[in-house]
């Protein structure tokens, strides 16, 4: 009975992935994810650091984010890459590390200001191509994981360490991979015209930062559970048209209303046996990394069933906190589109 199913997804995974690049990708996520996170808990790594206890989750956060992000053919190129993008997500830990403590006696939403700048950066940064790509997003990463670990500029030598645990964790396997591994061409962007003087990337960033000032002003008014959940899903969601945008909103929706389900119902497994949950977690990294290029829904799903799995194995058992990963995305993809459509709306050129 088992013998069935596991041919019919191998089957799958061949047609998907027929060269297997994607599967060592995949493999090279959780890796990189693996050794930053064991790195960063070594006793003698932490001991001395103020805030060490992060140390470990930042590390392991740079580093995966830092590998998604990645997609050089030559690990020279990759190498050089992954240290810029490690780097660019210390930078954005250390920026919200600084600022926020500033801002923490202005309100209880107020300190999420600062990570406009991170949701401005992840759009405008595609004017810049691949790399820059992904050191904007790198730095709104940053951000999020500083933000979540309640870092201040005391903790500035652990976001260093976690940085540089982060860039060597993340090269080492990109180099063992070598030719194995090929990035996967992406689909040619449609031709669109900026609005006035701005260029679309520029327009793109502005648009994901009016949602995430939405999104800060609805914490302020209603208190959301977790709305940085809600300005991860504005900020990814616009693309470079606004029928884009309605699509990409359309998947993620679709995504996380499998993928959270699936979660919710491991969350028995991941009580009594947190290793198969970290195993599961890491296969679902795997068919993420799989379907990121061209089925941004499938992605999503797997995204998500790691996030509640591997919350609620952490020791996270707040069935409220886990559900609103869902609600918070439909409020985020709400405010995104609506940015797309009202803030300087981008339309593809199309020939007469």
């Amino acid at each position: 009975m088992i013998a069935a199913p596991l041919a019919a997804f191998w089957r799958w995974l061949d047609r998907v992935d027929p060269g297997v690049h994607r599967r060592i990708k995949g493999l090279r996520l959780v890796t990189a994810y693996g050794v930053a996170a064991l790195i960063g808990a070594l006793y003698d790594i932490s001991r001395g650091l103020p805030g060490g206890a992060s140390l470990s989750s930042m590390a392991g956060g740079f580093a995966l984010w830092a590998s998604v992000s990645e997609g050089r053919s030559t690990r020279a190129e990759s190498t050089r890459d992954l240290a810029a993008l490690a780097a660019s997500a210390a930078a954005g830990a250390a920026f919200t590390a600084c600022l926020t403590p500033l801002l923490v006696t202005s309100g209880r939403a107020v300190p999420e200001l600062t990570l406009v700048l991170g949701a401005f950066l992840v759009g405008y940064g595609r004017r810049f191509g691949l790399l820059g790509a992904g050191m904007g997003s790198q730095f709104f990463i940053g951000q999020l994981l500083g933000y979540n670990a309640g870092l201040t500029s005391d903790d500035l030598p652990v976001i260093v360490a976690a940085g540089l645990i982060a860039a060597v964790a993340a090269i080492v396997p990109r180099v063992l991979s070598g030719p194995a591994e090929r990035p996967v061409v992406a689909a040619p962007s449609p031709v669109v015209p900026g609005v006035w003087r701005f260029s679309p990337e520029f327009v793109m960033g502005l648009q994901a930062a009016v949602a995430a000032m939405l999104i800060v002003a609805l914490n302020a008014a209603f208190g959301l559970e977790e709305s940085v959940w809600a300005m991860a899903a504005c900020t990814y969601v616009v693309t470079s048209t606004a029928s884009g945008t309605i699509a990409r909103i359309r998947m993620r929706v679709i995504g996380t209303a499998i993928g959270l389900p699936l979660g919710l119902a491991c969350l028995p497994i991941a009580l009594h046996f947190p290793i198969w949950i970290w195993a599961a977690a890491a296969l679902a990294m795997v068919i993420y990394a799989m379907a990121l290029p061209e089925r941004y829904d499938i992605a999503c799903a797997a995204y998500t069933f790691t996030l509640i799995v591997t919350l609620a194995a952490s020791g996270e058992h707040s069935m409220s906190l886990l559900v609103a990963r869902f609600w918070e995305t439909l409020v985020g993809g709400a405010l995104g589109l609506a940015a797309a459509t009202l803030v300087f709306p981008l339309r593809e050129n199309r020939p007469l």
